[in-house]
């Protein structure tokens, strides 16, 4: 007999499954006989124990693992002879009323919906392109030689300056009374590089060893200590030491303290533009993959699966828990987070994800052995021991479906522009490096 599928909404469902009450009856007196040669009670010794005692303390739990083993692959069978896709768990109910000698249940779930997409000959995508030029190897070079400067002491005669190490001792007080982490000695920091709040930065420059300052301080509004944020503050700083620092020439002494097996100046450029190139490569894939999504969700007509969104939300909630319990907030776990915050996210993920799907089986854009393999491979360049890089992907089923969905959404991205209206950009060096 033919299942039926009644709609319930655009992409509910329901099925009333019924299932002979002999047959989940004997499962579970077959479960129960297993659970008696091992359960333990007062008074009897192990395999011993009588059914009835067993039935009494476990009957319950052992018919409802039963149930739902049944119904669960009652369920399967029904949706597969229907050709359904189902989306996420169905809700199993009890039905009151059954044919004689059977227990019936309702199944109500969601299918996956229908996805249409429109011609992606319409859709406009913005691709960006970025060189990585002289100057950009120069300043990284330069952040490279400022990792490895030192510092000597300047004269007791000549103020502090950017660049400079000063070390001092500082108190601050709020209407007079002083406040938590307000104070310090021996507190070290390099003027110029953002450590301090400007205001503070801003008035230790000058200052030179032995002096002593009172100067107004104002917290941002969003400073990170709610108890003085958009407080004013007073500081007294002390000057104890100023050092000045000294940066390593670009020479080939320097390219070796580096590593570099072209241990030369040239060498050191070529080793730069290779890793800064391989970033930008990075970057540049991610950038132009997410204007090919937003292209792709407004082309795409489809129902969101509620069940879909509900999950992907719970998810989103679990690793900001996570999150939360990783920063060291207390009771982590139990923390009280509102799905809304997460819903008009959660929605475009699972629309996006139905999109993506869609336009992989439709134009089997699955990735590839090779093309997984060569993506690991270029990750694995930016580590000293790529090979063992590669056996760490290659040895997890979990780390290699990270990889594949990579690929594939890379797969999606070449195929959609090369049909899409493209609008070629470059993208300065320094705006790609610094957007989040």
């Amino acid at each position: 007999m033919a299942v039926q599928v009644e709609t319930l909404d655009k992409l509910e469902r329901r099925i009333t499954l019924t299932l002979p009450a002999q047959a989940i009856n004997g499962e579970v007196e077959s479960r129960l006989k297993r659970l008696s040669r091992t359960v333990k009670a007062d008074g009897f010794r192990p395999g011993k124990v009588p059914m009835s005692v067993v039935a009494q303390r476990y009957g319950y739990s052992v018919q409802y693992e039963v149930v739902n083993d049944k119904v669960g692959q009652a369920f399967a069978d029904a949706a597969q002879e229907a050709k359904l896709r189902v989306a996420g768990a169905p809700r199993i109910t009890q039905k009151e009323e059954a044919p004689e000698g059977q227990l019936a249940f309702d199944a109500t779930f969601e299918v996956y919906p229908e996805v249409k997409i429109g011609d992606l000959a319409t859709a406009e995508v913005e691709r960006i392109a970025t060189e990585v030029s002289d100057a950009a190897i120069d300043r990284t070079i330069d952040i490279l030689r400022k990792q490895r400067r030192t510092f000597t002491q300047r004269p007791a005669t000549e103020g502090a300056a950017e660049g400079d190490r000063v070390s001092i001792d500082f108190e601050g007080k709020i209407d007079g009374e002083p406040f938590a982490g307000g104070k310090a000695e021996g507190f070290q920091f390099i003027i110029g590089e953002g450590q301090m709040l400007e205001q503070f930065d801003q008035s230790v420059r000058g200052m030179k060893v032995g002096e002593n300052k009172t100067f107004p301080l104002t917290f941002p509004a969003d400073y990170a200590g709610k108890d003085v944020a958009g407080k004013e503050a007073d500081f007294l700083v002390s000057v104890r030491k100023i050092e000045v620092p000294h940066m390593p020439a670009v020479d080939d002494a320097f390219a070796k303290t580096l590593g570099i097996k072209d241990a030369t100046v040239d060498g050191l450029r070529a080793d730069v533009k290779k890793n800064l190139e391989r970033e930008v490569k990075f970057r540049l894939a991610a950038r132009n993959k997410g204007a090919v999504m937003e292209a792709l969700t407004k082309l795409a007509e489809l129902d969101l699966p509620k069940t879909l969104v509900d999950n992907e939300t719970e998810r989103m909630i679990g690793a900001a828990r996570a999150d939360l319990k990783q920063r060291g907030v207390k009771d982590a776990d139990k923390a009280e987070i509102p799905g809304d915050i997460f819903r008009p996210q959660a929605e475009r993920r699972v629309r996006l994800g139905l999109v993506v799907g869609e336009l992989v089986r439709a134009n089997n854009l699955q990735a590839k052995p090779e093309q997984l393999r060569a993506h690991i491979e270029e990750m694995s360049q930016s580590y000293e021991k790529p090979a063992e890089v590669m056996n760490w992907y290659l040895g997890d089923r979990q780390r290699m479906a990270d990889v594949e969905a990579v690929v594939i959404e890379n797969n999606v991205t070449e195929f959609v522009l090369g049909r899409a209206k493209v609008i070629d950009k470059v993208l300065p060096f320094d705006e790609l490096m610094s957007a989040a």
